[in-house]
């Protein structure tokens, strides 16, 4: 079959999307060019309500990525993605009530600063690279996602968009405030949900309902959903999911820059929590409509698969192909689907640019020139915008190699995310683990993470581990008429695999991270045992949260014996308010570095009045 191109109608819709997205950037940037203070351009002036942060982080999570690659899982390997919705619980819980409580009582802006405060600079460093890291290979991704995708529909050429959206997206980041984003996601969330919708009351028509659709899917055993298989070698059974996908979204929510610079910028911390719970809302209602994309396009497609007939070229596009194949009678519906794809991407792409900038600017330009004039800086940090623009489009031709789109982000997000949930972990949770054990930690959890990931890249996993359900080309009129096989025939596996390849290097890409994540606490505890533990006396208790109190509600004494000396029972009110005078009053730790940080920090928490040198409240 010819590729079905856009109509003039479905460019009216697309370029409608796209110039409201844009011009909801621009009016923020003329509306908020009075107030320049960073409070209020990093996180919204501690101002915003939960409902937008909620729509904000659902539709930054949930890009071109979710919207392309989750159907086509489905539709590949069966409908167990939705288990998804189980560790999406637990991640929102664990977040709400471990990490969210502790970032926002200690008055940070960015999730590195705690780092400083509760071990040392050395360790805010060695994390602020990693992020940066993590933020380049992602957004690489997502640039390149939607490309693909139009590529499909509409004939683009591929690089020519992937080209566009790098240099819109730099442009839009470059342009000033991201109070914008917050409301450009919200605005993105609705078009993406009616985009879902279309496509499933069109697909359900067209295949003879509800019923039928499940019927076919069963029958094509799509539906074999709990695999209570332990095997940690199978790419999705219920275990994977369930503990390698919590372990890899914690390190998307738990600990991302990006996820509690928008829960900071709440008005308080219910309204923080409150934006987390109903958010979560939003994860479910995107999984579950990504998942029944996924089936109707089965049984529109069962018998004639057109990835195996090669009318497409990866899996990812089955989704922007079926949009075109069933609206193709309908002007503007397939435009209204792509610009859906584009507007997450534009948002994530923007967002993640805009935080790069952000986090090298703080982190790194400031500490090595602490002097800059206010005219330098703004050159410096959109000359940042630039330089963060290009890199990332040109990780968009390093995407292009590494397989399915949501398996490649996922490992990724496992191989950078779970070290430094391990490391937050450490800090939040171990009031024992010292500078050094975290700096070892960090190190052991990137090598094990990356050292696995890598090699499941060099080396895939045999094919019996993660085999594709069967997919039929019987009634296709194929592209070369020459006959073609009804099922994918296994590869040959190349002789010279090295022993670990069938072992460790294929592991499920959902355990990236809980490697990463335990390898570097473990170690932490260990090194920080046999270099001295820190003493509990020395920590502010906001830095800490008692996990032990839910188990030991019985026993006072066995709850201060696990509190390891921290003082939590003397400091119940005054959160964060008095937390550098405690840092300052220590004396005899082994940190000398803490000083420092006291006097540089010290205009960056609430209520200090540096004329008379004290808080007021």
């Amino acid at each position: 079959p010819e590729t079905k191109t856009f109509a003039a109608w479905d460019y009216v819709v697309f370029a409608a999307l796209f110039l409201v997205c844009a011009s909801i950037g621009v009016f923020f940037a003329i509306k908020e060019r009075k107030k320049k203070t960073s409070k209020e351009f990093l996180v919204g002036g501690k101002q915003m309500t939960c409902g937008p942060i909620a729509f904000s982080l659902t539709s930054s999570f949930m890009s071109a990525v979710t919207i392309l690659g989750a159907p086509s899982e489905v539709y590949r390997y069966g409908a167990s993605f939705v288990l998804f919705f189980l560790s999406y619980t637990l991640v929102i819980i664990f977040t709400a009530e471990l990490f969210l409580p502790v970032f926002y009582r200690s008055g940070i802006t960015s999730t590195y600063e705690y780092l400083e405060l509760r071990f040392n600079k050395i360790v805010r460093l060695a994390a602020t690279l990693i992020y940066i890291l993590q933020t380049i290979l992602y957004t690489g991704i997502v640039v390149y996602a939607p490309s693909l995708a139009l590529n499909q529909v509409t004939g683009f050429d591929l690089w020519g968009s992937v080209t566009a959206t790098g240099i819109i997206c730099t442009f839009y980041c470059t342009l000033g405030g991201l109070k914008a984003v917050v409301w450009t996601d919200a605005f993105q969330m609705i078009v993406m949900v009616a985009g879902f919708v279309a496509v499933l009351i069109r697909g359900t028509a067209l295949n003879g309902g509800l019923i039928k659709i499940w019927e076919d899917a069963n029958e094509g055993s799509r539906l074999n959903i709990l695999d209570f298989n332990v095997d940690p070698l199978r790419r999705h059974t219920v275990w994977t999911i369930v503990i390698g996908g919590t372990f890899t979204w914690l390190g998307l929510y738990g600990v991302n820059q990006s996820t509690m610079q928008r829960c900071i910028s709440c008005k308080s911390e219910k309204h923080a929590k409150l934006a987390l719970y109903l958010n979560l809302l939003g994860l479910w209602t995107v999984l579950v409509c990504a998942v029944f994309c996924g089936l109707v396009m089965y049984a529109h497609y069962k018998s004639c698969d057109p990835w195996t007939a090669e009318f497409i070229s990866a899996p990812d596009q089955l989704m922007p192909y079926f949009v075109m194949d069933i609206f193709s009678s309908m002007a503007g519906v397939p435009g209204l689907f792509v610009a859906c794809a584009f507007s997450g991407t534009l948002s994530t792409v923007a967002a993640s640019i805009n935080a790069l900038a952000t986090v090298t600017f703080e982190d790194l330009v400031k500490k090595g020139f602490p002097n800059l004039s206010d005219k330098m800086s703004t050159w410096i940090s959109k000359g940042l915008c630039i330089l963060y623009g290009i890199l990332c489009t040109s990780m968009a031709v390093a995407a292009s190699q590494l397989g399915g789109v949501v398996q490649a982000s996922l490992s990724i997000h496992g191989m950078c995310g779970g070290p430094m949930l391990g490391l937050f972990t450490l800090g939040i949770v171990f009031p024992c683990a010292n500078w050094k054990g975290a700096i070892g930690g960090l190190l052991a959890g990137i090598t094990l993470a990356f050292w696995t990931g890598i090699g499941s890249f060099l080396y895939p996993a045999p094919p019996t581990k993660s085999i594709p359900l069967q997919l039929s080309t019987l009634n296709c009129t194929l592209a070369n008429s020459t006959e073609m096989l009804t099922t994918t025939a296994a590869p040959t596996v190349a002789p010279d695999r090295p022993l670990l390849a069938d072992t460790w290097y294929s592991l499920s890409y959902l355990y990236f991270s809980a490697i990463g994540c335990l390898g570097c606490a473990i170690t932490g505890l260990l090194i920080s045992f046999i270099t001295g533990p820190h003493k509990g006396e020395d920590i502010p208790p906001v830095l800490i949260k008692p996990v032990c109190n839910p188990f030991c509600f019985w026993s006072k004494r066995l709850k201060t014996l696990l509190w390891c000396g921290v003082q939590h029972d003397s400091q119940e009110v005054d959160f964060g308010k008095n937390l550098p005078e405690v840092m300052a009053n220590k004396t005899g730790t082994n940190d000398t570095f803490k000083n420092n940080i006291i006097n540089e920090n010290k205009c960056q928490f609430p209520g200090y009045n540096p004329e008379e040198k004290s808080y007021t409240n």
